[in-house]
């Protein structure tokens, strides 16, 4: 029996590692700056319409992420990577293609940038949720590897074509055809959910460290779950009750009154020999046979006695206050931080051709691949600061999660006003460096932010609809960048477009983004105003209860 534990462990980290292969295909989204202005100007786009290609690959990222998940927790997680790698390389290479034949409708070029965006989507979607049913006890962990190897796929593949096919845009789109189909092939046949016979049990000691939770859930139960039914849906799925807003008495970011009896959980007391239902691959990731099992999810990253006790999603969450300013907010810095990583290639071309008129284009397509990776590896350190911040900030300053998005806010205020100031392209890196900061320090919280707010239960559902806000954002401020640099460019009798006035290129914009810094301070610090509220008249009706 044990010799067969050892061998199931291997074949979950063999999973796991294939499902960190794939992910490092799939954020090849954000390197596209590094290969935009030499497809530009050799297909004679101007930047409004770069941008706009840019921009459907944002789409198919972010916009179909709710069906995406459905579909991936309906049929399983191994068809969709198979799916993904063939929409990857039926995006990447007709874009190469275009770029060998310097021709290219636009209409045709948006279509194929969508199509590696649903690409990465997919296949992201899988291997995420492989790693989570693999280890249910260690899903915070175990889903950490996918997400860092996403968050570094830009500097992974900006790095490799740097090094191996340096100013060359037509390889370097090659290797994205071929190599982003080749990691998520080869990690197909290793990526598989294999079943648990039995689950971590709970020992008595547990339970007496926590008598006020367990009461409270049982009191919960037994008031509104007669006959012992449990509620098992799970997240992306609908019944009944799940456009309504289920409250206990110490709501989070959703407003004063509301119910506070929640049918979420049962909570009788559970044996030590319980079996875990097998898992398979249309499991949820959320569901679980006992709220100790979900608790695994965000052990260490979020609220979980608050986050079971309440369950917001649907119409409900529309209706919410605290949605509508978390949705602000991040609409306002993920749009602030994808127009630098959009156009950062944009910015090293303007710095560079007004300070030094004798650069190359090999030389500039190289400095453009290293502001990529700049970006990549800020973003990934600012996610991992702002998931041990965020705890810190909690358990040890008894604060709240929102003030990492004050940090980030701020991160981000920095980086438009260097790039409002920075005329030396050699210190261009505090403007790539910053905005990826910033952007980390945004999605490392975000997740629990929303979990916290509005509930476990619907995590998939309203995590789909806050990733809504980039699409929005980022097409109003990118679009607004091709403008700006458009109007200050002059096109050649061959149509080739170039901007020789240097930060004027560009700078118009970054004073837009900059006044949207100042409007998510502000948001950020309404939403914590909004959070104190809640928590004060929260306690206030506790002592009345208890009088």
């Amino acid at each position: 029996m044990g010799q067969q534990n050892q061998q199931m462990r291997r074949a979950r980290l063999v999973a796991s590692v294939a499902a960190t292969i794939i992910s490092l295909a799939c954020g090849t989204n954000y390197v596209y700056s590094a290969w935009a202005p030499q497809f530009a100007e050799r297909l004679k786009l101007s930047a409004t319409q770069s941008n706009l290609i840019g921009q459907f690959g944002n789409l198919g990222m972010y916009s179909l992420g709710v069906p995406v998940g459905m579909f991936v927790d309906r049929r399983g997680p191994r068809p969709f990577v198979l799916i993904g790698a063939f929409l990857l390389v039926a995006g990447y290479f007709p874009l190469h293609m275009a770029y060998d034949k310097a021709y290219g409708s636009v209409v045709a070029l948006c279509f194929f940038s969508f199509l590696t965006g649903l690409g990465s989507c997919m296949a992201f979607a899988a291997a995420v949720k492989t790693s989570a049913l693999n280890w249910p006890g260690h899903r915070g962990t175990a889903t950490a590897f996918p997400l860092a190897a996403f968050g570094l796929s830009a500097f992974f593949f900006s790095f490799i074509g740097s090094v191996l096919f340096p100013g060359d845009p037509s390889a370097f789109l090659k290797l994205l055809s071929f190599g982003t189909v080749g990691l998520t092939f080869v990690g197909f046949f290793f990526l598989k959910v294999y079943p648990h016979s039995n689950y971590r049990a709970i020992c008595h000691e547990e339970g007496r460290r926590s008598p006020p939770l367990s009461a409270h859930l049982r009191q919960s139960y037994s008031q509104s779950t007669p006959h012992g039914i449990r509620h098992s849906e799970e997240p992306g799925t609908s019944n009944t009750d799940s456009t309504n807003t289920h409250m206990a008495s110490s709501p989070v970011l959703s407003g004063p009154n509301t119910p506070s009896n929640n049918p979420s959980w049962s909570s009788k007391p559970v044996n030590n020999d319980i079996e875990e239902d097998a898992v398979d691959e249309t499991s949820s990731l959320m569901s679980s046979t006992t709220p100790e099992l979900v608790e695994n999810v965000v052990a260490s990253s979020v609220d979980t006695d608050r986050s079971h006790r309440i369950d917001i999603r649907g119409f409900s969450l529309l209706r919410s206050q605290s949605f509508w300013l978390l949705f602000t907010i991040m609409a306002i810095l993920s749009g602030v931080g994808l127009m630098t990583i959009n156009n950062i290639g944009n910015d090293v071309n303007a710095l560079w051709k007004r300070y030094d008129g004798s650069v190359t284009e090999d030389f500039l397509v190289h400095r453009q691949q290293m502001h990529v990776s700049i970006l990549s590896v800020c973003s990934f350190v600012g996610r991992l600061l702002s998931g041990v911040g965020s705890d810190f900030l909690v358990k040890s300053l008894h604060a709240s999660r929102i003030w990492c998005l004050f940090v980030a806010s701020i991160v981000f205020l920095v980086a438009q006003v260097c790039a409002l100031i920075i005329e030396n392209p050699r210190l261009l890196g505090f403007v790539s460096g910053l905005s990826g900061l910033g952007y980390g320090f945004l999605f490392g919280v975000f997740p629990s932010l929303v979990t916290e707010a509005f509930g476990i239960r619907g995590l998939s559902q309203n995590w789909g609809f806050m990733t809504l806000a980039p699409v929005i954002s980022s097409n109003i401020f990118n679009l607004f960048y091709g403008l700006v640099l458009d109007s200050h460019s002059v096109f050649d009798p061959s149509g080739e477009r170039s901007c020789h006035d240097g930060l004027e290129c560009y700078r118009a914009a970054y004073w837009v983004t900059l006044i949207a810094c100042l409007l998510g301070i502000v948001f950020t610090l309404r939403t914590v105003q909004h959070e104190r509220g809640i928590e004060v008249a929260s306690v206030k009706r506790k002592t009345n209860t208890e009088d």
